[in-house]
């Protein structure tokens, strides 16, 4: 696999060029008398816009249809932060790590860097959990950090570093995560063995504090496999890691999982959503089952890692698809167990949902804080900041109102949204609609009859005229495509984390989401 990334040498090379004089003239360099505003996102780059007009330049560090969680740094952005005079992101664990790094890093000392989703409740922004409600064969087994780590000094930037260390059984054991445009990370591989004289480094999982992740997990062949884990804090880049704990997880695949050897009674993990977790403030690791992820009445067990079992039945069979991005899995048509990562995308996040713009009460909160952090950092402007934001507050809240408006005119028992990303619960709270799940199968595999039966079961189960694919994700969407195509159900556009070519602004993105609900759920009844 390849190692992980950092930041650390292109801050070392960006200011090097700098130093000598090498480095080529930028609109970011200070040079214009403007304020210059990093933000992580376009969505954030467009509401700082609005508040500041002529006054800064802005700058996305994510680049027009990017995905903020899976985005990573380059030398231009480490080059943008250094110049900044403010900085906006997200967080909520929204954006890739390594992004949040670059700003913490980077940053100029005393530069506001502004968590917006973290600060909108200061502002009476509203925030729900992250509900991931997904319906699967198997167990969907994710990686969990419980705790901050605050006592051990960690921040956010802080990483925890999973790493498999050893592994007993009969064929090989590989976990891997499927991003939104189709890259495959490999995390754990025991193909090549685990390299302790190099920190297990090919082998690691890295994750900030208090965060989750998906993953698949794959198995060439049946019987019981052990995998050995150590979990290590490193507080920030120039200190050594800290040991946490280490631990054992079981897997039976294709066999009896009550009948593993040196276990009694054991308990077995054979669906719903489970988490192999380290506990910070414990340091151990134990194993997350929730029963209702995500849920505000949550039911959640933790259990012993040792103790546990995790089922791989033989419905977990597939076939490796032909894609070339999976020939690490072996050969295009053979067999593997595999228990899928459930969720289309890179997806590391907290237990609060980070898509507090799809609310547009929410997303006038971010531009109050926009507005009072501009004015902190640049006085003169304060006349020029607070106009700016009333006349855009008044278009937010009219934009609000007709979001709202639009939705109402679709029959209150056909508003529900089926998509491919868990970003709309903000939306489906706000607006009055019910979000029943994500059907995307998982793109590491081809689907079996089976599933693509089940899917149709859902499409019709759920009496929906339309399934919604955001446009980063629709390449990955072929089989829902085809099932909708053959159901008669429409597959609808919507926007989540980026915008496109032809929407290009907040405004009217919320606008153009708002009416492909209405448009393709607001058919009458009987005339489906």
């Amino acid at each position: 696999m390849s190692p992980p990334r950092t930041v650390g040498i292109a801050v070392s090379i960006v200011l090097a060029m700098a130093a000598s004089g090498c480095a080529s003239a930028s609109p970011t360099e200070p040079d214009d008398g403007r304020v210059r505003v990093v933000t992580t996102t376009g969505i954030l780059a467009d509401l700082a816009q609005h508040v500041a007009g002529d006054r800064a330049e802005v700058i996305s560090l994510v680049p027009e249809g990017g995905d903020p969680h899976s985005y990573e740094p380059s030398l231009r952005d480490v080059r943008d932060i250094v110049y900044a005079d403010v900085a906006f992101s997200n967080y909520l664990m929204l954006e890739e790590q390594n992004l949040i790094k670059a700003l913490d890093t980077n940053l100029p000392d005393g530069v506001p860097n502004i968590s917006l989703a973290e600060e909108a409740v200061k502002y009476a922004a509203e925030i729900i959990p992250l509900v991931e409600d997904v319906s699967l064969d198997t167990i969907w087994l994710g990686l969990r950090v419980k705790g901050d780590g605050a006592e051990l000094g960690a921040t956010r930037s802080s990483d925890i570093l999973l790493s498999a260390t050893g592994m007993e059984g009969p064929g090989d054991l590989i976990a891997y995560l499927t991003g939104s445009f189709g890259d495959v990370d490999v995390y754990f591989d025991s193909s090549d063995g685990f390299d302790a004289a190099g920190g297990y480094r090919d082998d690691t999982v890295i994750l900030p504090p208090d965060a989750h992740t998906h993953l698949s997990w794959a198995f060439t062949q049946p019987g019981i496999y052990t995998l050995d884990l150590q979990a290590k804090l490193q507080v920030a880049p120039d200190q050594q890691p800290l040991d946490v704990a280490t631990g054992k997880v079981t897997f039976a695949v294709g066999v009896d999982p009550y009948t593993v050897p040196g276990t009694s009674d054991p308990t077995v993990l054979n669906g719903g959503h489970s988490d192999i977790t380290i506990d910070l403030d414990e340091a151990g690791f134990e194993v997350l089952l929730d029963h209702e992820h995500g849920s505000a009445d949550v039911h959640q067990e933790f259990f012993p890692l040792d103790e546990v079992v995790v089922e791989v039945p033989n419905k977990a069979l597939h076939e490796i698809p032909g894609d070339p991005a999976y020939r690490f899995l072996g050969r295009a048509g053979e067999a593997i167990y595999q228990l899928p990562q459930a969720v289309l995308g890179k997806h590391v996040h907290g237990e609060i949902d980070p898509h507090l713009w799809q609310n547009v009460r929410n997303a006038m909160s971010y531009t109050e804080i926009i507005r009072d952090t501009l004015i902190e950092v640049d006085p003169a402007g304060t006349a020029d900041y607070t106009k700016n934001a009333a006349a855009y507050l008044r278009e937010l809240s009219a934009l609000d109102t007709e979001v709202r408006d639009t939705i109402a005119e679709i029959p209150r028992s056909q508003r529900t949204l089926v998509t491919t990303h868990d970003a709309f619960g903000y939306l489906a709270q706000a607006y009055d609609l019910d979000i029943s799940g994500f059907v995307t199968p998982n793109p590491a595999v081809e689907p079996s009859l089976a599933e693509r039966k089940r899917l149709t079961e859902t499409i019709r189960n759920l009496h929906v005229p339309a399934v919604f694919l955001e446009p980063n994700l629709a390449a990955r969407s072929s089989t829902l495509v085809e099932v909708a195509k053959d159901q008669g159900v429409e597959v609808c556009t919507i926007y989540g984390d980026a915008f496109s070519e032809t929407v290009t602004t907040y405004i009217d993105m919320m606008r153009f989401n708002a009416r492909s609900i209405r448009d393709c759920l607001g058919t009458p009844e009987g005339e489906q």
